[in-house]
C-alpha cells in the first residue's frame, strides 16, 4: 500500500527533476550567448529566479514532510539530499546569470579566442547531465565520474590562469573576461560534483 509520504517523496522528486531541466537549458544558454556575442542576461536572469522559487518551495516541502511524517533512514537520507540537490540546481543558474553578465562588464569580445570556453563549457554542461542522470537511476558509479571531471576543469581554469600571466602579449581584456568565465564553470562543476555525493549518500547512507 502507498504511504502518503511516497506521494510526498514523488512531488519532491518531480519538483527537483522540473529544476534540473531548467538549469540545464539556462547554463548552455548562457555559454553560447557569451561565445556568439549576444545578450541573454535578461533571460538567464528570469530563468534564474525561477530556480530560486523553485528551490525554495523544494525546501519549504522538505521540512513539511519531516515535520508531518518525522521520516528515518533512507527516506530522511532523501528528503535531506534533495534539499542540498535543489540548491545546486539553483546554483547553476546564478553562476549561468554571471557568465551572462560578462558581456555587459566588457563590451565587445568578438575578437576574443573563446575555444577553451566552449571546450570547459562543453564538459561542464556533459557534468551537469550526469549529475542529473546519476540522480534519476540512483547511480553511484556514473556520480564518481564527476569527481574526476571536475579535477580536468579546475586544471584547465588554473593552466589558463598561469598562462595568461605568464604571457605579456596576450590581451588582457579578453583574458580577464575568459578567466572570469571559467571562474564560474569552474564553480558550476563543483556543484556537480556536490550532486553526486548527495547521490552516493542517498544510496550508501555515507
Amino acid at each position: 500500500m502507498k504511504r502518503l509520504l511516497d506521494e510526498g517523496l514523488e512531488k519532491l522528486t518531480n519538483m527537483i527533476l522540473d529544476m534540473a531541466t531548467i538549469s540545464s537549458k539556462v547554463v548552455e544558454m548562457a555559454i553560447e550567448g557569451y561565445v556568439s556575442g549576444r545578450d541573454v542576461s535578461k533571460d538567464v536572469f528570469r530563468t534564474s529566479n525561477q530556480l530560486r522559487v523553485l528551490e525554495g518551495e523544494v525546501a519549504e516541502l522538505s521540512m513539511e514532510l519531516i515535520a508531518r511524517y518525522q521520516p528515518v533512514a533512507g527516506d530522511l537520507r532523501y528528503i535531506r539530499s534533495c534539499m542540498e540537490i535543489a540548491y545546486g540546481f539553483f546554483r547553476y543558474g546564478r553562476y549561468a546569470y554571471d557568465i551572462s553578465q560578462v558581456l555587459n562588464m566588457f563590451g565587445d569580445l568578438s575578437e576574443c579566442n573563446k575555444e577553451i570556453v566552449q571546450k570547459i563549457g562543453k564538459k561542464v554542461c556533459e557534468m551537469i547531465h550526469i549529475s542529473i542522470t546519476a540522480f534519476k537511476n540512483k547511480d553511484v558509479e556514473l556520480a564518481k565520474k564527476l569527481e574526476l571531471m571536475d579535477d580536468e576543469v579546475d586544471k584547465a581554469y588554473i593552466g589558463f590562469v598561469k598562462e595568461a600571466i605568464e604571457n605579456p602579449l596576450s590581451e588582457k581584456k579578453c583574458d580577464m573576461a575568459t578567466a572570469l568565465i571559467l571562474r564560474y564553470l569552474e564553480r558550476i562543476a563543483d556543484h556537480a560534483t556536490y550532486i553526486g555525493e548527495a547521490v552516493k549518500y542517498i544510496v550508501t547512507g555515507e
